[in-house]
């Protein structure tokens, strides 16, 4: 999901992008945007490093709700 959720965000697909550019002001930018998202898909990919190099991360919470 998390791999998914940062497809959303970066081309070639980057559907959240044009959502966000059908409600935003006709000022901005598809390049703002694009630039806007930079920091938030670098903290996805650093969420994702995490995920992949310890999947604990990810199996911590149904362990502990499901024993």
């Amino acid at each position: 999901m998390v791999n998914i959720q940062t497809a959303y965000l970066t081309p070639p697909f980057a559907y959240s992008i044009f959502y966000l550019k059908g409600v935003a002001p006709q000022s901005l930018t598809l390049g703002q945007i694009y630039r806007g998202i930079i920091p938030f898909v670098f903290l996805q990919l650093v969420g994702l490093a995490l995920c992949i190099a310890f999947p604990a991360i990810i199996l911590w919470l149904p362990t502990v709700l499901y024993g």
